[in-house]
């Protein structure tokens, strides 16, 4: 799968916000024998919330400047994932690990792990009244990078990434998400990333409630992510249109709390064409996946997703 090329990209990524350390290349992590690079390495994780177990024993890895889908139907736990590797309280992580960037961040507040170069665009974004846009982002980034921004210049940069992501840089002054459509709550998000420059961006549902011309705009707020800062993604979705404009290296599909299946990008449109159904009805049996296919043994021996059908790298 190719990126679809949209006007305006190269701009976005002309003026990054420098990072120290920021990797200039990454190993595959599918290469037999490759040396491991992975930046977020999640082992065995399990987590509950208000006494119900909703993940259990998922594992993923994610290289540097790689782009991971996570697929599934509504209530698979995709969202926990990414709230959980965010340290979101709500959830408590009862077994495995999460490593980031070579340590373990259990135990890290969000804020820390923020610090870290860790970035969730939430499902819902939040609106916030009282409080200005520009003063959240100026606050966002000092706590990004260490030191307070302020100044025209920061302004500067911010109102130019306005300008590419089709915001009005009125916006800045109004309340943060207060009176935003939801596409314009979406493009904030963008703004944030662009802005912020994280390690890895988990992005949750960002294409929910866009339209084309948004999509669009979001798209090419991702594609100048991965060219201006070289970073990582993963992607939480339950369909496959933002996907149909982004370069994906790897798919995990999730039911019922596990990771059911992984794959290359040939995996998205057979899960197009044939959807979740085929994963969820045998979501009771105990699932353990290929060490070196990628694909877990009860996907290849289900009917509807027999070893014909699948794509050949899952297989």
């Amino acid at each position: 799968m190719h990126p679809i090329e949209t006007p305006g990209t190269a701009a976005i990524a002309a003026k990054p916000i420098e990072t120290p350390g920021a990797a200039q290349a990454y190993t595959s992590l599918a290469s037999p024998g490759a040396q491991n690079t992975a930046l977020l390495d999640v082992r065995n994780l399990a987590a509950s919330a208000d006494d119900m177990q909703i993940l259990h024993g998922v594992s993923l890895s994610i290289g540097k400047g790689e782009t991971h889908v996570l697929m599934g139907p509504n209530g698979a736990g995709k969202s926990t994932l990414g709230r959980l590797i965010m340290g979101d309280p709500s959830y408590e992580q009862t077994a495995g690990s999460i490593l980031f960037d070579g340590s373990d961040i259990s135990e890290l507040s969000p804020d820390k792990r923020s610090r870290a170069g860790l970035f969730l665009s939430f499902q819902a974004p939040v609106e916030i009244p009282g409080v200005p846009l520009l003063s959240f982002l100026r606050a966002a980034a000092s706590g990004r990078f260490g030191q307070e921004l302020r100044g025209r210049k920061l302004r500067a940069r911010i109102e130019e990434l306005c300008d590419e992501l089709d915001m009005d840089p009125a916006y800045l002054d109004r309340e943060l998400g207060v009176g935003f459509s939801g596409g314009e709550k979406k493009k904030l998000e963008m703004l944030q990333l662009l802005l912020l420059a994280p390690k890895l961006a988990i992005l949750d549902e960002t294409d929910s409630g866009l339209d084309v011309d948004a999509l669009g705009v979001v798209s090419r707020g991702i594609d100048a992510y991965r060219e201006s800062c070289d970073g990582s993604l993963l992607i939480i979705t339950h369909n496959t249109r933002i996907l149909e404009h982004l370069k994906v290296d790897r798919v995990h599909v999730m039911v019922d709390g596990r990771i059911a299946a992984e794959g290359d990008a040939a995996l998205i449109p057979w899960i197009d064409r044939n959807g979740f159904e085929s994963f969820e009805n045998d979501s009771s049996n105990d699932r353990r996946r290929q060490a070196n296919d990628g694909i877990d043994a009860r996907a290849a021996r289900t009917p509807s997703a027999s070893a014909s059908s699948l794509p050949a790298e899952t297989r």
